[in-house]
């Protein structure tokens, strides 16, 4: 998968085929170096693909020699999102959205003609059947995909318009997402997967960063657990970690699909309880999808997908 001399100064990545969830660019192999220098281990993480959308990136190919390090430049911070002062500006306004994909059947509509607003400060959860179209709602929030008609403006960005670039650039900065199966990356340290956004994005100073992830382990109760392995780990505790790196570049927006879905009763309490004070007390903007009817009755506000039109059910109960 990655052709790495020696010198650790030549790097060929894989090209992969067009996927929603692949859709920015960087080289891994070239970052990896500059972090371990185990070939093994550096082929273990880089083919850990699913967790890119989190970080905003895409492999791409890439035989260019470079001398050690990484490239921070490409990640600055072109695209911040700067916080309104209104309460009643939206955070998220998502305009008359459609999405349409092509299959060997047809083409199939999964959002018609969806609008929604958002308030910074709000936490939303958003319910329906499987299929109906809450997870392509979230990705068009995050920008992972894009809408076939219709608007999607993030606190007054457009994101709906900007290259693939750009978008790499603002998500990594600018949301957090959390997954339902946590999506650590296996052979690096709890510590170093919430570094990870941080090394990224080039957020922080480097000897800056390692205080950062612990602050941010010791709020979720995982601080004594910094120098394990996400496998040494409950899954509780792996939904917290995974909280933690959602939050290294304190973004404003923070999306979560299905993050209690796969947790018993007595864990999901203690996401719950983050989430609480994320949006009470950071002042974050949640977006949830839960088939969690207990979580669900947490949220400030539900809405409903069914048959990609959108229901607001209001405040929730």
């Amino acid at each position: 998968m990655t052709g790495i001399e020696s010198n650790y100064t030549l790097y060929r990545t894989i090209t992969i085929p067009n996927h929603k969830q692949l859709v920015e660019s960087i080289d891994l192999g070239y970052y990896l170096a500059a972090r371990r220098a185990t070939p093994f281990w550096r082929a273990c993480v880089f083919i850990q693909v699913r967790l890119i959308p989190q970080f905003g990136l895409r492999l791409q190919t890439d035989d260019t020699p470079r001398e050690s390090g990484y490239p921070l430049s490409q990640f600055t911070k072109e695209f911040p999102m700067e916080q309104s002062n209104d309460s009643e500006q939206p955070l998220i306004h998502i305009d008359d959205v459609v999405k349409t994909y092509p299959t060997g059947a047809g083409e199939v509509t999964v959002l018609r003609g969806v609008t929604l607003k958002v308030k910074p400060g709000e936490a939303v959860g958003v319910v329906g059947p499987s299929g109906s179209g809450k997870s392509t709602l979230l990705n068009m929030i995050t920008g992972i995909d894009r809408p076939t008609q219709g608007q999607v403006v993030v606190n007054g960005q457009p994101i709906h318009t900007f290259s693939e670039n750009q978008l790499a650039r603002w998500r990594g900065l600018n949301v957090g997402v959390i997954f339902q199966f946590f999506q650590l990356l296996p052979t690096l340290t709890v510590i170093e997967n919430v570094m990870l956004p941080m090394d990224f994005c080039n957020v922080h100073a480097p000897r800056e960063r390692p205080k950062r992830a612990l602050a941010l382990l010791d709020e979720v109760g995982l601080v004594e657990h910094a120098n394990k392995l996400p496998n040494a780990l409950s899954g509780g505790e792996q939904q917290r970690a995974a909280i933690a790196r959602a939050l290294a570049n304190d973004p404003p927006l923070i999306v979560a699909d299905e993050p209690t879905g796969n947790l018993d009763t007595a864990t999901a309490e203690s996401v719950f309880s983050l989430f609480d004070r994320l949006v009470n007390v950071d002042g974050k903007t949640l977006v949830v999808v839960t088939h969690d009817k207990s979580l669900a009755s947490r949220l400030q506000r539900i809405v409903e997908v069914r048959d990609g039109r959108l229901k607001d059910n209001g405040h929730a109960a």
